[in-house]
């Protein structure tokens, strides 16, 4: 129960009113029971095996013992980017919707090595629910298996509901294989979970904008208290998902860049030592680096 409370007090960040809240979400804990796996959990808590392994280091993503306290990473600070449309955010592998009356948030499969999903700014050019796939030239060439045209139903990689992008050959949609969600997997398109997609279509109008963020580090002043969320980049993602950690922090002049205008001037408040913990554990989740921050701040909502 201690290490419950705990884990509480270090994660939960105070509730603010909901148009000045830079975060989504609310973290939680899972008390492991006998059968429990990450990949079963992420789905039933909206999250990503990725990201569960981050938040979890030393536990086994199979098998964590009954009775383990197992941290569920539900709550993330907002990417910085304008808050319109789709916003995904590469490294975290989630995706946030600014269509509905509060901000959304989702896991999402995105490219795998040498097909990665492309940086920038686009739009929702067309929505289709019960869309047709057509592999590429290129998927067939590695797969003379795949047929031509693939109709609608459960076999159907592209699942029910597809977002057509103003990229050529790239969408945001469902898929038939759930368990990619959260994982760089696809050919470059972005794939969400069954349950997501329908949500996420309901909310996105044709000509919403787009933005595909590389923000592995973000930050944010939450009433006095510095926060930032760390995730592994592009290249560690693999390594976070094989070892259930990263060798060493790989933080851009770009990530030092948002790091520094977050602080502004406040560069007394921020306990170093802490914000250098973060950087090399790259959790997943807010972590409080302030220098007045102390377990019992940010109190369970």
């Amino acid at each position: 129960m201690r290490a419950l409370l705990l884990v509480l007090f270090v994660l939960a960040l105070p509730a603010r009113a909901e148009e000045a809240k830079p975060y989504v979400g609310n973290m939680d804990v899972h008390i492991a029971q006998k059968g429990d796996s990450f990949a079963a959990l992420a789905r039933k808590h909206g999250l990503g095996f990725v990201e569960m392994r981050a938040a979890n280091p030393g536990v086994d993503p199979w098998g964590p013992p009954p009775g383990a306290t197992v941290t569920l990473p539900t709550r993330h600070l907002l990417p910085d980017a304008p808050r319109q449309g789709i916003v995904i955010n590469l490294p975290e592998a989630r995706l946030y919707s600014f269509g509905g009356q509060e901000p959304a948030s989702y896991p999402i499969g995105i490219g795998r090595e040498g097909l990665e999903t492309p940086v920038g700014k686009t739009t929702v050019r067309a929505k289709v629910e019960a869309p047709t796939w057509r592999p590429t030239p290129r998927m067939r060439a590695e797969d003379p298996s795949l047929p031509e045209v693939v109709p609608p139903g459960p076999d159907n990689p592209m699942g029910s509901h597809a977002l057509y992008l103003g990229w050529p050959q790239y969408a945001i949609h469902g898929t038939n294989k759930p368990l990619g969600v959260g994982r760089r997997v696809s050919s470059g398109c972005i794939r969400l979970d069954p349950h997501d997609i329908p949500r996420l279509f309901a909310v996105t109008p044709v000509g919403a904008p787009v933005r595909v963020v590389n923000q592995p580090v973000k930050a944010a002043w939450v009433d006095g208290t510095l926060y930032v969320e760390v995730s592994p980049t592009m290249a560690q993602s693999f390594e976070m998902e094989d070892e259930g950690r990263i060798a060493a922090p790989a933080l851009s002049l770009q990530d030092w860049s948002h790091l520094n205008a977050v602080i502004g001037d406040k560069a007394a408040e921020v306990d170093w030592g802490r914000l250098r913990t973060a950087l090399r554990e790259a959790r997943g989740y807010p972590t409080p680096v302030s220098v007045t921050a102390t377990l019992e701040e940010g109190a369970p909502d």
